[in-house]
């Protein structure tokens, strides 16, 4: 979880970047005038929905807490299956918020290391 979390963080400045590219072209294809100050307008509206940031931080939040929870000497099994529940959720809004591919990929990856996850939690007191 840790390297995907990386992965997507290192990711967000080129996505946004060929979004911006993916607009210009659009607006060129469809021999449309380009106003700068409404293309950036439009990037950071796209900016907003696509922002991760939050999400990123919870999931590195969660597994950290995660490792402390396995370190303790008291019965954690109910704590644990709450922390995979908050962990999947980050990675549902994280594949939600996808504009690309790969942040897609990253989400659907997280997704399954979660549920295998989980499934171990259901063995834990």
């Amino acid at each position: 979880i840790d390297d995907i979390v990386i992965e997507v963080r290192g990711k967000l400045p080129q996505i946004l970047e060929q979004q911006r590219e993916n607009l210009r072209n659009r607006f060129a294809e469809l021999s449309v005038d380009l106003d700068e100050q409404r293309i950036e307008q439009e990037m950071v509206v796209l900016a907003q929905k696509s922002d991760v940031d939050e999400e990123l931080d919870r999931l590195d939040a969660h597994v950290k807490e995660v490792r402390k929870v396995l370190k303790k000497k008291e019965p954690v099994g109910r704590r644990l299956d709450f922390l995979m529940q908050e962990l999947n959720r980050e990675a549902n809004t994280l594949s939600s918020k996808s504009i690309v591919t790969d942040t897609t990929r990253a989400a659907v990856e997280l997704k399954v290391l979660i549920e295998q996850m989980r499934e171990q939690v259901q063995n834990v007191e």
